[in-house]
Order: C-alpha cells, then sequence, then structure tokens
C-alpha cells in the first residue's frame, strides 16, 4: 500500500509563484498512491481563481472516499487539509488544534479500511512555533477521539514544521509509542522545493505497521509545484498472530 503526504502551497509554485494545480495533480499522480494527504488546499480564494480545490482532486483521483477540513478562512473561501482514499473510512473525524489566537490548525483522524485491515490515519498540519507544536501533539494523543481508535494500527503524516525533530523520542509522539519513519532527517528533506535544506514533512507509525520504503519525491515537476516536496510511503500492516 502508498500512502503521500504533500504540503501543496495552494498549488502555487515556490520558484515561478505560479498558480497552476494541474502540475500538483501531475506529481501526485505519477506516484499512484492509494492514500493522498494534502496540506494547504484552497477553497474558493480568490488567489487560487476561485477554485474549488478538494472538489478538483475528488475529480482527478475519484477517490472512493475523501474528507476535507477548512482550517484557515480567508475574507473569501480559506484553506485546509484534504484526504483522499482509495477504500472506504470506517469512521472519521475533525479535531482543532488551535491554540488560543495564533493561526487554526486542525487534524483529520479516519479509520481506514485497506485490504490489510483497519488503519488509524492522523492526518495534521501543525504550528511554526515549537511549544505551539508541543501543545498540539499532547492535545491529540489525550484526546477522546484519537484514544478511540488507537487499537488500531496507526500512521501520523503531514507537515509536522518539526524542524528540530522535538516531537519523537522525548516529545508527545515517543512519550505515546510511536516510532519515526523519516529519519534520519538528512534523507528527508522536503523543503524548500527546489532546494530542499529542511525535514518538515514526516511519518510516524505505532502498532503493526511495517514500512517496507520512505522517501521524498524529488522529480523535476515536484520541484516547481509547489514549495514542498511530497512524502511518499510504501507500507503494510502485519496480520494478526494465529494462535
Amino acid at each position: 500500500m502508498r500512502l503521500l503526504s504533500y504540503n501543496i502551497h495552494k498549488g502555487i509554485g515556490g520558484r515561478d509563484r505560479r498558480y497552476r494545480l494541474d502540475r500538483v495533480i501531475e506529481v501526485v499522480e505519477k506516484e499512484n498512491p492509494d492514500i493522498i494527504c494534502l496540506q494547504e488546499v484552497d477553497r474558493a480564494v480568490r488567489r487560487t481563481r476561485h477554485d474549488d480545490q478538494p472538489r478538483r482532486f475528488i475529480e482527478a483521483f475519484r477517490p472512493a472516499a475523501h474528507l476535507y477540513q477548512l482550517n484557515v478562512k480567508l475574507k473569501e473561501g480559506g484553506y485546509g487539509n484534504l484526504v483522499l482514499s482509495r477504500w472506504p473510512f470506517q469512521s472519521h473525524h475533525q479535531v482543532s488544534l488551535r491554540l488560543q489566537r495564533r493561526k487554526p490548525r486542525g487534524a483529520q483522524m479516519c479509520v481506514v479500511q485497506t485490504p490489510e485491515g483497519p488503519l488509524h490515519l492522523v492526518h495534521w498540519h501543525l504550528g511554526l512555533a515549537e511549544k505551539e507544536r508541543h501543545w498540539q501533539a499532547d492535545h491529540l494523543m489525550q484526546h477522546a477521539l484519537f484514544r478511540e481508535a488507537s487499537h488500531h494500527p496507526t500512521l501520523i503524516v503531514g507537515d509536522f514544521n518539526d524542524w528540530r525533530n522535538t516531537l519523537g523520542i522525548k516529545g508527545a509522539l515517543g512519550r505515546s509509542g510511536f516510532h519515526q519513519v523519516t529519519a534520519p532527517r538528512s534523507r528527508f528533506r522536503s523543503f524548500p522545493a527546489y532546494l530542499p535544506m529542511t525535514a518538515l514533512d514526516k511519518a510516524y507509525t505505532r502498532g503493526p505497521v511495517t514500512v517496507r520504503h520512505a522517501r521524498i519525491a524529488r522529480s523535476r515537476l515536484a520541484r516547481d509545484a509547489s514549495d514542498h516536496l511530497p512524502l511518499v510511503i510504501d507500507f503494510h500492516l502485519d496480520p494478526a498472530p494465529t494462535t
């Protein structure tokens, strides 16, 4: 099974500043993922020609299930996170991760009915301040809706903005038993796309999830389509032991 996580920067190229959502769609299509997790997806915003970007992605990929979370509301429209899945959702929830007066952030939680069993998927885009990110991770780990599905194999992906890698090991994710897939950081530099220096796009797993391969997609088109490069993860869910 393959998952792709991608901060699409509203479809605006990081180098040429041109709005061309078709480039983003082509980057995603070439990877042929089963689950697509996108951050900074616009809907009805002037800068992106008032496009309904969630609808454009749905029309392009025709998923069995999808979920859009509008986090930041603007004078016209807004932007947020989008999940598209080749397989249906058993359940799904959306949780606010906004800390006081900071920019609104959110997490999407879905139990995906994969061919190998249920997968608890968490998709988020965390804040810019380190203390904010630690609060957001702690808040989600303790949230009743997260705990409700915590017995399933769990995969957390998205734009963590955690450039110092402090959420793992000694952070909330490490304390909650999560293992970082995207390590070492030197292999997962994803920002800025045209000259990646920092690893912002990450993945963590807990439970019987086996990651076969994880990589940053570094095609020429990906370097132009957004200010981030996409993260691609090939994984399996381990079968339950027989008695």
